[in-house]
């Protein structure tokens, strides 16, 4: 089954440059282009694809606002920022508003292919500065979450390695030998618990404070 994706830009040659390649490519589908972040929400609700390719700076309404719209009613639809900004006004709100990857524009075309594919496997797909950014944003948190791991149970520490792993909802249940319904279960309360936005967050933590190596 071919990756459905919708490609959100408001630069008419960027859309038809990404259109042109990604058509050519095994495995993927363009369902729709978008010109802005309402036109995006509007497609996205009737399309209902796989995954959007986000610009961020757009008419009408932002990548941004955009995705938070579209997270909202739709889950499921997995959200990649493809933009000129790198810097942390930008990064961090993508990432907080629900995007699951952020690449920059001058990325090389394979990778594009390599991270959207990899993103719809459940593997968030970050630029490095992004991962950089988030990183520095969740060192300058942890003094008032340093003590919230102790809050997990051992099944959510569990659950939150295989995270970190970049493993999927279904490859956790699998590893953990329980259902994917108790598996959304645990990633809801240890993101509340520890006061993460999503998963991406819940990754890099897991990774900064040694969570692989702590857990058995």
């Amino acid at each position: 089954m071919k990756i459905r994706i919708l490609i959100a830009d408001d630069h008419h040659v960027v859309r038809r440059g990404l259109v042109f390649f990604l058509r050519t490519q095994p495995g993927l589908e363009i369902v729709g282009e978008a010109a802005n972040g309402k036109e995006a929400v509007e497609l996205s609700r009737s399309l209902n694809p796989d995954i959007i390719l986000m610009d961020l700076v757009m008419p009408e309404m932002d990548g941004i606002e955009a995705t938070k719209s579209i997270k909202k009613a739709q889950p499921k639809t997995k959200i990649m920022m493809l933009t000129s900004f790198s810097d942390q006004d930008h990064v961090i709100p993508a990432l907080e508003a629900g995007a699951s990857g952020y690449q920059l524009k001058d990325i090389q075309p394979d990778e594009l292919v390599t991270s959207i594919k990899k993103m719809m496997n459940g593997e968030n797909q970050l630029h490095p500065t992004a991962t950089s950014l988030l990183m520095a944003n969740l060192s300058n948190q942890d003094s008032q979450r340093k003590n919230l791991i102790e809050e997990l149970t051992k099944r959510e520490l569990e659950v939150l390695k295989e995270i970190a792993k970049g493993k999927s909802n279904k490859e956790i249940a699998a590893a953990l030998f329980i259902t994917e319904k108790t598996v959304k279960t645990h990633v809801s309360n240890l993101l509340a618990k520890l006061e993460l936005a999503d998963r991406t967050q819940a990754a890099l933590y897991a990774v900064k404070n040694q969570i692989l190596e702590k857990t058995p």
